[in-house]
């Protein structure tokens, strides 16, 4: 996959960030938007397309568009890179193959050892009982 193609569609947008930072926040736009159309990508096959509609099933919006946001440095250039970097590691994340699994056998030791105890705390529960006379 081609990292620099797939930036190139990328669609920023700077906006003005909230909370504290006093005049800083209402002169400065430094929060930064990514936009990402997933169903207009051209670098993306249909096969990754649908696999990464669904890892970013609750992320799309209605239109397809994955939007992605950071304002956590006081610079727009920073954030730039964050969401960029953010994004190309969750398009990583998305494609990844998930190995099968699987599933491992009790070893027989174990087994013995549970079926042991079971049988010990059967006796000294039995032995609790008053004896039996007849």
């Amino acid at each position: 996959m081609d990292v620099e193609a797939l930036i190139s569609e990328l669609t920023y947008k700077a906006v003005r960030s909230s909370g504290s930072g006093g005049q800083n926040v209402n002169k400065v736009a430094s929060k930064v938007v990514l936009y990402f159309n997933l169903e207009a990508s051209s670098i993306l096959n249909e096969e990754e397309k649908a696999q990464l509609k669904e890892f970013f099933s609750i992320r799309l919006n209605k239109q397809g568009i994955l939007i992605l946001n950071s304002d956590e440095s006081r610079s727009q250039f920073r954030n730039k890179a964050l969401v960029t970097q953010r994004f190309v590691d969750l398009i990583y994340e998305g494609l990844k193959e998930e190995k099968e699994r699987k599933p491992t056998k009790i070893p027989k030791a174990v087994k013995r050892k549970r079926l042991e105890n079971k049988r010990k705390n059967a006796d000294k529960k039995a032995n609790r009982k008053p004896p039996q006379v007849d």
